[in-house]
């Protein structure tokens, strides 16, 4: 009895192959904008106006986690300026900076800042290119 359980209990820790097969092909994404983009710097443009010839936008993003925003609109008397911390939302692809004067989301791309709507998905218009936010510094 004492082999026959020896037998038993070998078989039960030998690993199943197709099991370790589908362990080693199992590859896993985890690379976010968070991770893997030099998302920290100044973003700037001049990005559309209802009423006015544009709205010179500058946004920097600190590797602390925080945020200085300022829109200035061209040919008026008007600033908006906040800072704060800002969140990651949509696994790291998503910055929200939401502070007293402001609550704007953009997606984080490369060396760029995307509009997005209230779900996090890039808005989706003709004029895009001049509401993205390009880095600077």
């Amino acid at each position: 009895m004492g082999v026959a359980l020896g037998l038993f209990l070998s078989c039960q820790n030998t690993p199943n192959s197709t099991q370790q097969e589908a362990d080693s092909l199992r590859i896993t994404d985890e690379h976010t904008s968070q991770n893997s983009l030099d998302w920290a710097g100044i973003y700037q443009d001049t990005v559309p106006c209802a009423d006015c010839p544009g709205i010179f936008t500058t946004v920097k993003l600190y590797e602390d986690g925080t945020y200085a925003y300022i829109a200035e609109y061209i040919d008026r008397n008007t600033t908006v300026q906040d800072s704060g911390r800002f969140m990651w939302h949509n696994n790291g692809s998503i910055v929200h900076l939401k502070g007293n004067n402001v609550d704007e989301k953009y997606k984080v791309g490369e060396n760029m800042l995307l509009p997005v709507d209230e779900e996090g998905n890039v808005i989706q218009s003709e004029l895009i290119d001049q509401m993205t936010l390009h880095k600077v510094n």
